[in-house]
């Protein structure tokens, strides 16, 4: 209606016969707005419609926009500045399709009168200018600093771009002067041609050794093999922690809270603010509000420790900004880890200051690992299987592996520490775990001839005996063979007296079971798996058995108290809810963590929390690390496991005889068709009891495979009861 405005119209100010055409593209109503707002406004008023257009857009594409009174406020004043600034600018008034106007309408020139009256013409257009540049910058929050800050910075730029151009071109100018100078020559040596020698690439083609491994000259693999860690500066500035403390003070208080922060610890991943509260103010207080506290520090989850053991402080741990990462090379390139004696060092990463955590798997002496998918729970197992693998030959660390999900483990496969290839089978694993009691009490048996305690008294006295002549060639016999008795399995299964293994005093060496999804086992035989395992924890650490068992569903079901009471040192990674969080760590906490490594340690011997940030190995750093250990020797596995998984399963089919399992042959021979449901019609069965003896009937040949939904084919026919 502004753009197609005409004085001719009618309108409020002018009167013209009804029967007139309006020129107004909107009409009556289009004639009777445009007028108003032209004499009122002048030509400020087509800042109007372009202030809706604003709007509608802002609505449109965010719904949630809300308009603030203080933009509405800001904007009317600009309207007004730009009328007093039209009706100043032309005071004599502008002429419209031979009408005379002001540009300002009758509000700009009452402004510009105003103005006038208090100052004269030079302070009116002062007024007006700042009016105008302060409303503008408030409409589209504009910073006058951030100006001023990127017209240096491109005064800078483009001052260095210049400076380089004028020495590039001075530069060319001397030399092209300098060879046009002739001089005497002068014979001179001519210089050494200095090779720049790139830093080679890590690759197992460039490490030159041998398989030595037989002459007791095994190499451990060089720490070089890891990639060095790129540090970054993550460290948060001074003023953001005075910051985050005062907010921490202010909005306790907000809730009647009266606390001061007394101390704060930065660390790669989080900091730790020490809270003291004022004396009567109870600690719940505080941790009921961990979600507004969170809330107020626009951080994605807080961890309260109330209080810290030691001190009458309570802990608030805030997640930073930017996460510094872990590299493995960063934890085991350390004095702690290069000087440790122990044969079972595991890294587990650097704790909330930045020291490296380096713990003793023979101590724990068995661990448990729980966390939701992607929280950093596989790598932290790779971690720790590394690490082994950096101080232990194979002759003194065996691994055992079972990895139901068939990925994180099986790069390990072919390394000589094996016993066993990876298992992949959550039934053959029943069967591992039973074998792997039954060598514990096997090496019960031959630690406790020599009147020994523990593994370690064993390898020792084994050792100090080997000097006398007798007992050495005792040894060179046993050598020769396999460090397990290949019949050991079947023995052992046979219960008679007339069958026992001979002893084999030789070295033992640790045997480490790896875990990697407990649940899956738990699902297959949760009976068998539980007993097993208690058997192991309670009795395999002085065997030199140690076991580490991950999981990624900490239920219940899976973790069981028979299993949690047995595994006293645990880590939690982020899981999804409280009650998955005190599954495994008997408390709350593991929520709240980050994922990617973060994780809560309960050390060996006490219930105190450790918050750890998980040491990272890559894919390409442990395919090195396999491949510089396969290079020197192949693996050897026990075919006793194998052995004796043949004889349980064969003991197992035996135990399946069912009582009526003659007579359901006769059934299905007489009708001549087989199935389940027919199984458990005819004999008044359970669905489980039918389908044993089905099963049973398909591996004696009597009844055929299963066809789907069509009835098994029967064999054999009319066989005698």
């Amino acid at each position: 209606c502004l753009v197609s405005y005409h004085p001719e119209d009618p309108s409020f100010t002018r009167f013209v016969p009804e029967d007139t055409p309006t020129k107004n593209y909107m009409g009556y109503i289009g004639s009777y707005t445009a007028d108003s707002l032209m004499r009122l406004l002048g030509f400020s008023s087509f800042l109007l419609p372009l202030l809706f257009l604003l709007f509608s857009l802002k609505y449109f594409l965010r719904p949630a926009f809300i308009v603030k009174k203080s933009r509405v406020l800001g904007f009317v004043v600009f309207v007004f500045t730009v009328a007093g600034l039209l009706s100043l600018i032309f005071n004599s008034g502008v002429t419209i399709r031979g009408e005379p106007l002001q540009a300002g309408g009758l509000i700009g020139s009452l402004i510009v009168k105003i103005l006038l009256y208090f100052f004269n013409i030079i302070g009116t257009y002062v007024v007006l200018i700042l009016l105008f540049l302060i409303t503008l910058i408030l409409l589209v929050e504009f910073s006058l600093v951030s100006l001023t800050e990127s017209f240096f910075q491109s005064s800078l730029n483009i001052f260095s771009l210049i400076k380089e151009r004028v020495v590039r071109f001075f530069s060319f100018v001397f030399n092209l002067f300098k060879r046009e100078i002739k001089t005497q020559p002068v014979i001179d040596k001519p210089a050494p041609v200095i090779k720049k020698v790139k830093p080679k690439k890590i690759e197992q083609a460039h490490f030159n050794f041998t398989r030595t491994i037989g002459d007791g000259k095994y190499e451990l693999p060089p720490i070089t093999l890891l990639e060095e860690s790129q540090h970054k500066d993550t460290r948060v500035k001074r003023d953001n922690l005075i910051t985050n403390s005062r907010i921490l003070e202010k909005k306790l208080a907000d809730f009647g809270v009266m606390a001061r922060v007394t101390e704060v610890i930065p660390s790669p991943v989080i900091t730790m603010y020490e809270l003291e509260p004022a004396p009567g103010v109870k600690i719940n207080r505080i941790t009921n509000l961990a979600d507004d506290l969170a809330l107020a520090l626009m951080a994605p989850s807080i961890r309260i420790i109330a209080p810290i053991p030691g001190k009458s402080v309570i802990g608030i741990e805030i997640p930073n900004l930017k996460r510094e990462h872990v590299f493995l090379k960063d934890v085991l390139d350390n004095d702690d880890f290069q000087e440790s004696s122990s044969k079972l060092p595991i890294a587990l990463g650097v704790n909330f200051v930045g020291t490296p955590v380096i713990a003793d798997l023979a101590r724990m002496p068995h661990l448990l690992i729980a966390g939701t998918t992607g929280s950093g729970k596989s790598v932290a197992l790779n971690a720790m299987i590394c690490s082994i693998l950096f101080k232990a030959r194979p002759d003194d660390v065996k691994f055992l592996m079972i990895d139901p999900k068939r990925l994180e483990l099986s790069s390990y496969g072919g390394i000589p520490h094996l016993i066993h290839p990876v298992v992949v089978d959550p039934k053959k694993a029943s069967q591992v775990l039973r074998w792997t009691v039954e060598e514990v009490e096997r090496r019960y048996r031959v630690i406790s001839d020599v009147g020994a305690k523990s593994i370690d008294f064993y390898n020792t006295l084994l050792a100090k005996g080997a000097k006398s002549k007798a007992f050495q060639q005792a040894v060179d016999e046993q050598r020769s063979d396999s460090w397990h008795n290949p019949e050991m399995a079947k023995d052992l299964i046979d219960n008679g007296d007339e069958k026992k293994p001979a002893i084999n005093h030789v070295k033992l060496p640790y045997i480490v079971l790896v875990i990697d999804e407990l649940a899956d086992l738990m699902m297959v035989a949760p009976r068998d798996v539980e007993e097993s395992l208690t058997r192991l924890a309670q009795m395999a650490r002085a065997a030199g058995i140690h076991l580490i068992i991950a999981t990624q569903r900490p239920s219940v079901d899976v973790i069981t108290g028979l299993i949690k009471a047995n595994f006293p040192t645990r880590i939690s990674f982020q899981v999804s809810s409280k009650v998955d969080s005190r599954t495994i760590i008997d408390q709350q906490g593991a929520e709240k963590l980050l994922g990617a490594g973060d994780m809560l340690f309960i050390p060996p011997g006490t219930s105190k929390l450790s918050r750890i940030h998980g040491a990272y190995v890559s894919d390409k750093e442990i395919s090195r690390i396999v491949d510089f250990i396969k290079m020197q020797a192949q693996p050897s596995y026990d075919s006793s496991i194998d052995d004796f998984q043949t004889a349980a399963v064969q003991s197992q089919h035996e135990d399946d005889d069912d009582e009526k399992y003659d007579e359901a042959v006769a059934l299905v021979s007489e009708l001549g068709q087989a199935s389940i449901s027919l199984v458990q019609r005819y004999m008044k069965i359970g669905y489980n009891r039918a389908a044993r003896i089905i099963e049973q009937m398909e591996r004696e040949g009597i009844v055929g495979p299963s066809d789907g939904a069509k009835p098994r084919k029967v064999l054999v026919r009319k066989l005698p009861r």
